[in-house]
């Protein structure tokens, strides 16, 4: 394949722009609590909105790669989210933003489905592992990179009468008062020029294995009544709910108990919390090759409840450190947990593969019930519901019983 490289580096940038456009709510949140005048229960749609899109598409999207292509499929994502972007840029309210952040999230499901079967065939199977973690990598980076994107547009927009340049532009078309809706304007331009992009591209046809296909209702309908295959679901539920329970109430958590600018610092903190859960997957992935999966799992779980512990409980200087290291340690949950879930089954990995994503919702459900819990009783006792979910991703390294165990150099 001539242009193997071309398309490895092309899938790669695909991650750093889903994560661009995923993972910057936790800085916007108290942004548009503020600007909307919302408690904490409505705010807690709007990550609701988004991630049930995961829940709704996930499925479907394989089935459709199935009869169209990847590079169809592709663009049509990208296209849904330039539509949603744009949507909201242009009528900045509350309602429009559920609707655009289901769009949006409806284009980043399609987009997670398509792209690592296309990875594995572009890249080559012998190199899927390693370009999987390159893929993780740029994923890891965007996150660090939006929330600081975000702060340098809502600190300089509507600061000087005379602006030029990026922030000119911007201030020409965002309503007074809502400098981070410029964040949509940008998403809006990225995803236009990823239909462009992919549009031009030549991507390789995937043939994928009899295992690897979406498979029909009925194999979904079979896996269902697996004890196994629920309990895996309800894993990837729990760390999605995690992860995004955490990313989304930090910054509001850091204003409304220690009084942090969530423009600047809650922003910062959020960063820092993709930036370190980037580092700590490297990390784990040494720890994989000398230790047992499960154990890697049970020891970064209970690293992650005494981090979220001091986060929620320590003096300000501490919790604004602790939150991020949650994400250090919250790393190397999704892949053990969905290593250990195909590793358990022996047939229909592709059909199991789209029942595990769909347990992305896990991020739509959680941080709504945080903002319900907060808005009655304070979001500190909202974000304690999380030591639920982190004590079932606990218990998956102590039942889990993985027909194939992960190799390390000792064995």
């Amino acid at each position: 394949m001539k242009n193997r490289w071309f398309i490895v580096a092309l899938i790669l940038l695909v991650f750093f722009v889903i994560s661009f456009l995923t993972n910057i709510l936790g800085p916007l949140i108290p942004d548009i609590i503020k600007s909307f005048r919302l408690n904490l229960g409505l705010a807690g749609f709007l990550p609701f909105s988004f991630f049930v899109a995961y829940g709704v598409m996930s499925i479907p999207s394989g089935m459709l790669i199935e009869r169209y292509s990847e590079k169809a499929i592709m663009i049509a994502a990208f296209g849904l989210a330039a539509a949603g972007a744009l949507l909201f840029a242009l009528f900045p309210t509350f309602g429009v933003a559920m609707i655009s952040l289901f769009v949006i999230g409806s284009g980043m499901a399609m987009l997670q489905v398509a792209i690592n079967p296309l990875l594995r065939t572009a890249g080559g199977e012998e190199h899927f592992a390693f370009n999987s973690v390159l893929g993780q990598l740029a994923f890891g980076l965007a996150s660090f990179v939006s929330p600081l994107i975000y702060t340098y547009l809502v600190v300089n927009i509507g600061q000087t009468e005379d602006a030029k340049g990026l922030i000119g532009v911007m201030e020409s078309l965002v309503p007074d008062g809502l400098a981070w809706v410029s964040l949509y304007w940008i998403f809006a331009l990225v995803s236009a020029i990823m239909v462009l992009v992919v549009w031009l591209s030549k991507l390789p046809k995937v043939d994928l294995k009899e295992d690897e296909k979406a498979g029909s209702w009925a194999i979904h309908r079979t896996l269902l009544q697996n004890k196994m295959v629920l309990l895996f679901f309800l894993g990837i539920f729990c760390y999605v709910g995690t992860e995004q329970g955490v990313a989304n109430w930090m910054s509001q958590f850091l204003a409304t108990y220690h009084g942090f600018d969530p423009q600047t610092d809650g922003a910062t903190a959020v960063s820092w919390f993709w930036g370190l859960l980037t580092v700590g997957c490297v990390l784990g992935l040494v720890l994989l090759k000398v230790m047992d999966s499960q154990k890697v799992l049970l020891y970064f779980t209970a690293a992650a409840a005494i981090c979220l512990t001091l986060g929620l409980f320590a003096p300000a200087k501490v919790a604004f450190y602790a939150f991020p290291m949650v994400g250090f340690f919250a790393s190397v949950m999704w892949s053990v947990i969905f290593a250990l879930a195909l590793n358990s089954v022996q047939e229909h990995h592709g059909s199991f593969s789209g029942i595990l994503c769909t347990g992305i919702v896990g991020g739509a459900i959680l941080p709504l019930i945080i903002g319900a819990l907060g808005e009655v009783f304070g979001l500190q006792v909202g974000m304690a519901l999380l030591y639920l979910s982190l004590a079932y991703i606990f218990s998956i390294g102590v039942w889990a019983k993985p027909l194939v165990q992960n190799k390390t150099v000792f064995d």
